[in-house]
């Protein structure tokens, strides 16, 4: 066997790879002596049959099974001899002459081909000893508390029918039924009875709720719309389009007493009891957001700490993927990237340099956790995968059966996980400091969302 390096220019490597025909004639051979033992062929005894005969039958075929093994366990060699890390699937050339086939196909010509690599740095790692990470930390105050029972209250408040003749106001549940037509013509989805809408909620198309205010019980209008240009239908988004509305009841917002009864309703024993239950969502919102904001410090400080030259197919891979949401999101909404204060070439050059990070975060990741043996069990996937399905009540089963038959899926769920294990890892390393913060400053947006790894 020869091998050749054709190329060697950064991350990219290229080989000429050449087998003799010796070489692979043996092996085949090798393959139809296992064979004798395993076909029947009529007119011959089990085991009996001679190698020369299978070779007629199967010669062909075995020799196909010879090089497909030959090229890889040779790329395998080669990599493993010159201690590479692929960061693509290896991009194997060969013959595609028919006569040059056919002739390797019969053992008549050596193999030979190119096998062309990108492989991933050698990543020198950081001594996390020396990282300072800072873990903003906010308590949870008996006003938020008393704010977070207050918004539960105001989504479940009592409304009470106006008096004859009284006009719907903001805030006011107006009752509707309605037909849409779109020039003239109804079209699906655009009908309704019995719907309620609160005024000012903003739960239906802009311009849809404003026209309803001063509308009394019994009383019809026509509401001039125009469906929004990033409307989940396609048909429908951008339309100008007129609902013919009827009132059949307006009623006024009451307010909900909170106590002991009000939380009863909720299916609590008490006033004290919800407000524990409340203390402790938020508890749980508010270390939910540290670990958010411990996470991002972290990744900023490995992206500081390990700046080397990332597999460019690895970057366009990444770069793609966000680019191609970007602009749909885009071309669903309606804008430019001059709505955006920026070019569509700016913004390539800054998502490309969001693709670079995420790549490189991605091998250090990766190579800490090999480093130090940090695995994702298969309990720990399969309790992840009982939390998807009770976020999918009486769906259990479907969402079970999904995961237990979809390899990929279940990559996706065991992914972050291993994220999340190795960031613990390093951060038992590293010095943190916690900092008392308020609950604005806690959840105050970073803009840090789109350079996370």
């Amino acid at each position: 066997m020869q091998v050749t390096e054709t190329l060697n220019e950064g991350l990219k490597h290229e080989f000429k790879i050449s087998v003799p025909a010796t070489d692979l004639d043996a092996k085949a051979d090798a393959k139809l002596v296992d064979l004798k033992d395993k076909v029947r062929i009529n007119g011959f005894r089990p085991g009996k049959v001679p190698v020369s005969h299978l070779k007629k039958i199967y010669g062909r075929s075995v020799m196909a099974e010879t090089i497909d093994q030959t090229i890889r366990d040779t790329n395998t060699q080669i990599f493993t001899d010159r201690g590479f890390r692929l960061a693509t699937e290896p991009k194997i050339t060969m013959p595609t002459e028919q006569k040059e086939v056919e002739e390797l196909l019969a053992g008549k010509s050596d193999l030979t081909y190119t096998v062309a690599i990108e492989v991933v740095p050698p990543i020198t790692l950081a001594d996390f000893k020396t990282f300072q990470v800072e873990k903003p930390v906010a308590d949870v105050t008996d006003t938020d508390v008393d704010e977070a029972i207050k918004r539960i209250a105001d989504q479940s408040r009592p409304y009470a029918a106006k008096s004859e003749g009284a006009k719907a106001e903001n805030g006011d549940r107006v009752t509707i039924n309605f037909k849409g037509t779109i020039n003239g013509e109804a079209f699906e989805g655009g009908t309704g009875e019995g719907i309620q809408v609160v005024l000012g909620a903003g739960q239906f198309i802009p311009g849809f709720e404003e026209q309803l205010i001063g509308i009394g019980a019994g009383e019809t209008r026509t509401l001039k719309v125009t469906f929004p240009k990033n409307y989940a239908s396609e048909k429908l988004a951008g339309q100008p389009a007129e609902f013919e509305t009827t009132a059949t009841a307006v009623e006024a917002p009451g307010e909900t007493v909170i106590d002991d009864e009000f939380a009863k309703t909720l299916g609590l024993e008490s006033l004290d009891k919800l407000k524990e239950a409340a203390r402790a969502r938020l508890t749980a919102e508010f270390a939910g957001a540290t670990r958010q904001r411990v996470k991002r410090a972290l990744l900023d400080r490995l992206d500081e700490n390990h700046k080397f030259e990332a597999p460019p197919s690895l970057i366009d891979e990444e770069f793609n993927l966000m680019w191609n949401s970007i602009k749909a999101e885009m071309d669903s909404a309606g804008k430019t990237f001059a709505d955006e204060n920026t070019t569509e070439d700016a913004a390539k050059e800054e998502y490309r340099k969001i693709a670079d990070r995420r790549v490189r975060l991605g091998l250090v990741l990766s190579e800490i956790g090999e480093k130090n043996k940090i695995t994702v069990s298969d309990d720990e996937v399969g309790r992840a995968v009982i939390e998807r399905a009770r976020q999918m009540p009486g769906r259990e089963k479907e969402v079970w059966d999904f995961y237990r038959n979809n390899a990929q899926a279940l990559a996706q769920l065991r992914a972050p996980i291993y994220e999340d294990k190795v960031v613990d890892f390093i951060l038992e390393l590293a010095n943190v400091t916690e900092k008392k913060v308020s609950k604005e400053d806690l959840f105050k947006d970073e803009d840090a969302e789109k350079t996370a790894a």
